[in-house]
């Protein structure tokens, strides 16, 4: 077999180390591979048919003496597929004998060549790449952007009665994004994400309302106080799912790449947002009932108390048994009172002279007289 042949039909290169307590030389070598390993394995294995039928190489051994003594290494091209070539250098440390001497051999490694050959097309590919866009003008990376820019408007649709700007994907796509404007549109499609419409401005579209009840939603809205405007509004009149913002002082249409793919990867449930975001908003009236019962079972059994604005934000949480107290102090408006206790009339009244709407615990005690603007509600 040429060496060419043998270059271009190799998949692994078995490396071993051969250490002798006296002087051998690289017959004595190749002689005790052959024989010690002969009717060791199969005869599928037998390394004098592998080398005739051109299944392994030429054995390679480079190896010094010195003192009395012999070290070197052992090179073995194979063209086997993994497992019998594990098998096959596995079966060279069995050898204890070269020639005179004791001997001892160990594999250092198995070499992938086409790993190795892959990675010099690689690097190869990256400097004759290199040397492309050396020879690419300003004139022409403009005119390449020009083409791309032209193909990104051309993938844009208008969608529903406003004619929103959207990407191509937003008819089909289970789950959407939501974005201020036509750039933001386009950048999102500049980087390969097809399913963003525009509500362009800040009143949310009838269409986008809509949208918002029948596909998974994520408002992406931008860094700054318009984004939180529109975040409100989508809120308000539609059925959000998830939220995630452009970072503080930026906008979606500035975003790179892996700015956008972070932004989307923290994205948040819209139940954390009360607490996370710090944006009030207020929820829908029919909505803040089953918010108030929800929080009355977090609460049950701790003994705790939560005082909540209309947003149902928390502003102050405390133990049941200074919950009277709290309120008689607090000054910054509450709008309804969860606690893990029973309801009294002094609770009532302080909860009606601080303009509170809802009182919501697990039981009512005896109550005299119930404010009429006080809310009460129990299991």
């Amino acid at each position: 077999m040429g060496k060419a042949e043998e270059i271009s039909t190799t998949k692994y290169l078995i490396h071993a180390q051969i250490n002798a307590n006296g002087i051998v030389e690289k017959p004595d070598v190749v002689g005790a591979i052959f024989g010690q390993t002969e009717g060791l394995l199969s005869n599928d294995l037998d390394l004098r048919e592998l080398q005739k039928t051109g299944r392994i190489g030429r054995i390679k051994v480079n190896i010094t003496s010195r003192g009395g003594r012999s070290k070197g290494e052992i090179v073995i091209p194979s063209s086997l597929d993994r497992v019998e070539t594990a098998i096959l250098a596995a079966s060279l440390e069995t050898i204890n004998r070269v020639g005179p001497c004791e001997a001892y051999i160990q594999v250092s490694k198995v070499e992938d060549v086409r790993a190795v050959k892959r990675k010099k097309v690689v690097d190869r590919a990256k400097e004759i790449y290199a040397g492309m866009m050396d020879e690419v003008t300003p004139e022409s990376l403009k005119m390449i952007e020009e083409v791309k820019e032209a193909m990104r408007i051309h993938e844009i649709t208008d969608f529903g009665d406003e004619k929103l700007p959207a990407g191509p994907n937003v008819h089909t796509s289970d789950a959407i994004l939501v974005v201020e404007g036509r750039s933001d549109v386009l950048n999102l499609l500049k980087h390969g994400i097809k399913n963003a419409i525009a509500v362009e401005g800040v009143s949310v579209p009838k269409t986008v309302a809509d949208l918002t009840r029948k596909k998974t939603v994520t408002a992406f809205v931008d860094g700054d106080r318009g984004g939180e405007l529109i975040l409100k509004e989508l809120l308000q009149v539609g059925e959000i799912d998830y939220v995630t913002r452009a970072p503080r002082g930026k906008e979606v249409e500035d975003l790179g790449k892996d700015e956008i793919m972070v932004a989307l990867r923290d994205k948040m449930p819209i139940e954390q947002m009360f607490h996370d975001l710090g944006i009030k908003v207020e929820p829908k009236s029919e909505d803040k009932m089953v918010v108030l019962k929800n929080i009355l079972t977090e609460l049950e059994g701790s003994g705790n108390a939560e005082i909540l604005d209309d947003a149902l934000n928390i502003l102050k949480e405390v133990k049941v048994e200074n919950l009277y107290d709290e309120l008689k102090k607090i000054n910054n408006h509450p709008y309804a009172v969860v606690f893990d206790g029973v309801v009294s009339q002094r609770l009532l009244d302080i909860a009606h002279e601080k303009g509170i709407k809802h009182i919501v615990a697990i039981r009512s005690g005896e109550i005299v007289k119930k404010p009429e603007k006080v809310k009460l509600i129990t299991r």
